[in-house]
């Protein structure tokens, strides 16, 4: 059965995203899932980036999906982007 982990991109720096991730394939996961909405969709795309050119060939982006989601309470509701990019261990 493969593992997955899941890692949700938000306000701390980006190497502590990078040191979950890797930790995350240290400890057995075959895909790791870095998931990231708003602003901090481009520290997701850093760590991704940051985790493959650290594992080299060992890892590859298997998946990118993008979309969005409404958030807010009704009557001050807006449109938030989101994206989910599946990392896989080789």
């Amino acid at each position: 059965m493969s593992q997955e982990g899941v890692i949700f991109i938000g306000q701390k720096p980006t190497p502590n995203y990078v040191l979950a991730a890797v930790t995350q394939f240290s400890q057995g996961s075959k895909k790791v899932v870095l998931k990231a909405r708003g602003r901090a969709i481009s520290k997701a795309v850093d760590a991704a980036e940051i985790v493959k050119r650290f594992l080299g060939d060992k890892v590859d982006i298997e998946n990118i999906s993008i979309g969005s989601e409404t958030v807010g309470e009704p009557g001050k509701q807006r449109t938030v982007s989101t994206i989910e990019i599946t990392l896989v261990h080789k």
